[in-house]
């Protein structure tokens, strides 16, 4: 997995970074955001690309 793959997916209430994760760039130009589960929350809350 190259380093420059790697994206941070932070917590969209909290902004807390929960998750890492990879992604090609080339092909995919927006930022991803997934619906995941935050233990700070606790629940699940959308998580967005964070900036590294």
């Amino acid at each position: 997995m190259s380093q420059d793959r790697l994206i941070k997916l932070a917590c969209a209430i909290c902004k807390r970074v929960n998750y890492w994760s990879s992604k090609n760039k080339k092909l995919v130009t927006k930022k991803i955001e997934l619906k995941k589960y935050c233990n700070w929350c606790r629940k699940q809350t959308k998580h967005k690309e964070a900036k590294k």
